[in-house]
């Protein structure tokens, strides 16, 4: 009977080893890092919803885009102007962007151009949700944009 419990604990002991060891694999698995899935994506400006009350809404949308590269980069077009610049994600949700190197042509009035560049190196967090991208500043306010419509392509089987 001793040598059976023996064997059947011994049993037991191996079974939680292997159930620890295969954790611990599970958890030192790589995960996604974060701000990954902002990597490849390009938006357009929807609104800006301000810590004073205000929503400001772009003229034309085309003319407010931001594109996420890869490795940190990034490209901006700010109404009449255009930058490039940098942008992490040290943990989940969080954003920061480096400097934005810019064109400074004068913009027409109505403009949101003045007001993008002050608010630049205020943006904190992001989230995504129903599609879309939010920025937020703190106390002031928060950014909307959405997904960059993507141009068709040429048919299947056509001449390129």
């Amino acid at each position: 009977m001793r040598t059976r419990f023996k064997g059947c604990a011994r049993s037991v002991g191996l079974a939680m080893l292997g159930a620890l060891l295969a954790t611990a694999l599970v958890a030192q698995a790589p995960s996604t890092p974060p701000g990954a899935e902002l990597e490849g994506t390009s938006w357009r400006l929807v609104r800006i919803e301000g810590g004073d009350g205000k929503t400001r809404v772009p003229a034309d949308p085309s003319h407010y885009l931001l594109a996420f590269a890869t490795h940190g980069e990034l490209s901006a077009r700010i109404d009449c102007n255009r930058g490039s610049g940098t942008w992490s994600s040290p943990q989940t949700g969080q954003l920061i962007f480096g400097e934005l190197a810019s064109t400074r042509a004068q913009c027409e009035p109505g403009s949101l151009y003045d007001l993008i560049i002050g608010h630049w190196s205020q943006v904190r967090s992001y989230v995504l949700r129903d599609g879309h991208l939010f920025l937020a500043l703190g106390a002031e306010g928060v950014y909307e944009y959405e997904p960059l419509p993507v141009p068709p392509g040429p048919p299947e089987g056509a001449a390129h």
